[in-house]
């Protein structure tokens, strides 16, 4: 009896329209396009806009889509995760907002909490409900506005960072493609290096948090930096050589977009050539869970049948991780 996979039928990604430039930027921090791009490789990120607007509308628009080109009736989904560290409120969770607004009437949802890699953990969550026959249809989203707990001040962190995201559905297969394996980490030792001051439980907001701007993003940008070359490449090193990958093997390395150094140094770890790896950091930035299925959807056209791909990242926590797919469409 040949084992049941799941595998990606549809990929499907959405950012917001307004562009925040480096030249931009220069005119609120103290930087400029030069050392911008040198250092991050990011040229542009999009923003999010607008009252009342939240992840879930990245989300939204991202499953709207994803059913439209894959011909799904949203009643028909069994599931939708969102990873995010983003969410709308604390409750209830963004993928219930995403799962009404669509109108996936008959499925339950959650969200995934894991920073840059929640995308892998919840792509990895939503294969064992189809593997375990369980579920037919689930979708799984990677979204964040990380403009929301972003200091505009901090130009440590405010040129990095960026909104959008996107959506993939998984689909039961028994042919030799799908998700193949993943090989996923945490450290929590690694939380005072990238973390939120407050805003959580343990320090809920006051005037004197706010006062303080401790509900941002804060990051030790050389620590950080340092644990995301070292495991990315590793945990990436690790699964190819776990199935048996040789670098020609593989097809194309989807890496989490965070910096053109790590993605590079990932590569180079690997053996994979420039032209195996998918890089938009250039248009959006860092968009924290939504980089890697951001990545899927520009590339969708580029991907055939049974391509041996790489997805890989790094995230405040630490988590990291990497996943082994075959891919399992051709182009339309």
């Amino acid at each position: 009896m040949k084992k049941t996979r799941a595998v990606i039928s549809g990929v499907h990604g959405w950012v917001p329209e307004y562009i925040l430039t480096n030249q931009e930027l220069e005119t609120m921090v103290d930087t400029n396009d030069e050392w911008i791009v040198s250092r991050t490789g990011i040229k542009e990120r999009r923003i999010l806009k607008g009252e009342n607007q939240g992840t879930s509308v990245i989300g939204t628009e991202a499953v709207k889509g994803l059913l439209k080109k894959t011909n799904t009736n949203p009643e028909d989904i069994d599931l939708i995760i969102c990873a995010t560290v983003t969410p709308d409120m604390p409750f209830p969770a963004t993928a219930n907002i995403i799962a009404d607004n669509v109108g996936a009437k008959n499925s339950f949802s959650f969200d995934i909490s894991a920073a840059c890699s929640g995308f892998l953990y919840a792509l990895t969550m939503g294969s064992q409900f189809i593997e375990t026959g369980m579920h037919k249809k689930v979708i799984v989203v990677g979204a964040d506005k990380m403009s929301s707990i972003i200091d505009y001040t901090d130009r440590a962190t405010c040129i990095i960072f960026g909104d959008g995201g996107g959506a993939v559905l998984l689909e039961p297969t028994t042919e030799e493609v799908g998700i193949m394996d993943s090989l996923l980490h945490a450290d929590g030792s690694g939380a005072p290096y990238l973390h939120m001051k407050a805003g959580g439980s343990r320090k809920p907001a006051s005037l004197e948090t706010v006062n303080a701007r401790e509900h941002f993003a804060f990051q030790e940008g050389a620590t950080v930096f340092k644990f995301a070359v070292t495991n990315m490449a590793e945990v990436s090193a690790q699964i190819m050589e776990r199935n048996g990958l040789t670098s020609e093997d593989v097809s194309w390395l989807v890496p989490h977009q965070a910096n053109k150094r790590i993605i590079d140094a990932t590569a180079n770890r690997m053996g994979v050539g420039p032209d195996k790896v998918m890089m938009n950091i250039e248009k959006y930035g860092n968009t924290t869970a939504g980089t890697l299925p951001l990545c899927l959807w520009d590339y969708e056209s580029q991907l055939k049948k049974g391509d041996n791909i790489i997805l890989a990242a790094f995230g405040g926590g630490f988590t990291w991780g990497s996943i082994y797919l075959k891919w399992g469409y051709d182009p339309k």
